[in-house]
This record gives structure tokens, C-alpha cells and sequence, in this order.
């Protein structure tokens, strides 16, 4: 395999791909230990570029790491050869406004469940103690074996 850093505004594909793909979120737990765990994400185009969203419950150990220490990395894979995959490293800044959790979870339901479990996942993780996180990309890794 030869492995090259990929293409510009390869990682944003690969990351929204169809079928999604769940991001293994890092994070640092209080007592300074790894918690590494899967989690459903999408990107949102904002006027600073792209953001990658995901939901969390404010009181969850990630919950808490985040608020505490906002540095994240997330990782994507292609668990096929040619194990592609997509490093992120950023900041997150925690959203609690119902209205936009609410959203989102819809959102991301729908992205992971199919359009008609949308609603559902709104209704059910769109409520008061989840929390919306969105992550500003500060280094991204992405690696593909443009040979394959």
C-alpha cells in the first residue's frame, strides 16, 4: 500500500460518506486516563468553514471531559483495504439550546437510523440534559492509498 495525505476536501467526503461511518470520539477523563467512544456525527458548513456536530448527555463522563477540557480528536476508518481513515484534532464548544439539540438530533437520527426514524430520535434525544457539541478542526489527518 502506499499511503499519501489525501486530496483537499477528501476528509469532509469520507467523513459524510454513505453509509455513515461512526467517529470514535477521544477525550481526557478528570483523573488524566484516555475515554475513547463511538459516536454518531455529521458536518454543518458554518462561516468559519466546517464544524463536525455530535450529541452528548451533559452529565455523561464525555460531557463532562469536554466541559472541562474541550480538546477532542476524532478518528474515522474503512475498516476495508485499503484502511483509509481521518484524524481530527480541534476544540469543542458545548450547545445547550433545546431548539438546536432538538434539531440535531433529528438530524443525526435520520443521518445514522434512515429519514423516517428522524423524528423519533428528535423526540427522543432532543430533550433537556443532552447537549450539542460541535468541534472546530484545528489539524486533520487524512490518509488514503490513492493506488487502491
Amino acid at each position: 500500500m502506499g499511503y499519501t495525505s489525501a486530496p483537499d476536501g477528501w476528509w469532509q467526503k469520507f467523513v459524510s460518506a454513505d453509509p455513515p461511518r461512526t467517529a470514535k470520539l477521544a477525550v481526557v477523563r478528570a483523573d488524566g486516563s484516555p475515554l475513547v467512544v463511538p459516536v454518531w456525527v455529521d458536518l454543518e458548513e458554518t462561516p468559519d468553514g466546517v464544524a463536525v456536530v455530535l450529541l452528548t448527555g451533559k452529565d455523561t463522563v464525555k460531557g463532562r471531559a469536554i466541559a472541562r477540557d474541550p480538546r477532542v480528536c476524532l478518528c474515522w476508518d474503512d475498516e476495508r483495504p485499503p484502511f483509509s481513515f481521518v484524524t481530527l484534532h480541534g476544540n469543542a464548544a458545548i450547545i445547550d439550546d433545546l431548539a438546536e439539540v432538538r434539531a440535531w438530533a433529528g438530524r443525526l437520527g435520520g443521518r445514522y437510523l434512515g429519514a423516517d426514524r428522524a423524528a423519533e430520535m428528535a423526540e427522543r434525544n432532543g430533550v433537556p440534559g443532552e447537549v450539542l457539541v460541535r468541534v472546530r478542526p484545528e489539524r486533520v489527518i487524512a490518509m488514503v492509498d490513492l493506488s487502491a
